[in-house]
């Protein structure tokens, strides 16, 4: 039975490689939604994969890094709020971890419903809620404002980890040998 908050060599490993990729796609692959300073993030994807195969912590790390890195590269400085949010993001994402088994080449509708499920709990927690009130706590932003970027952040970061992170489980799934899938000639 896996372990929800388990963490291995592979993990730190993982997460050291989704992190860089997260980082690299925040900054560079990104569609801006109109709403001021929210793009839609193809990075989630990645965030998102990782979170359903390494876990919480995995999932968390790799989003909350990437975040900050690429924001202090770009900006000088990171918006803690939304590298807060984006962790949150990943985490509550990563909590499907020990519902999937894409590692041993099984991934399913229900399997795609249950990430699902979860990535878009985890993108309403973080974007709807957890960013907009720390940027009021945090920087004093406008009420309508954070609220506004926080819904325009959630909807194409869920739409981005329903498609991309789906389609990257699933395609993943495809590589895996399946649990006594091979046979011993004689």
């Amino acid at each position: 039975m896996k372990k929800m908050f388990a963490i291995s060599t592979k993990t730190i490993v993982a997460t050291g490689l989704g992190a860089a990729l997260f980082t690299l796609l925040f900054m560079f692959v990104k569609v801006p939604t109109g709403v001021p300073e929210v793009s839609l993030q193809t990075a989630y994807a990645v965030g998102g994969f990782f979170a359903a195969l390494f876990g919480p912590i995995a999932g968390g790390l790799i989003a909350f890094i990437g975040h900050l890195l690429s924001d202090a590269v770009q900006y000088g400085s990171p918006w803690m709020s939304w590298v807060i949010a984006s962790g949150v993001a990943c985490f509550i994402t990563g909590l499907c971890h020990v519902k999937l088994n894409v590692e041993e080449g099984i991934f399913t509708v229900k399997d795609a419903v249950i990430y699902n499920v979860f990535q878009i709990i985890g993108n309403v927690v973080a974007w709807i809620i957890v960013a907009p009130v720390l940027d009021i706590v945090i920087y004093a932003e406008p009420k309508e404002l954070v609220f506004t970027q926080g819904v325009a952040a959630c909807i194409p970061n869920a739409i981005t980890m329903a498609i991309f992170g789906t389609l990257l489980l699933f395609i993943y799934s495809k590589t895996r040998a399946k649990k006594g899938s091979l046979t011993q000639e004689d």
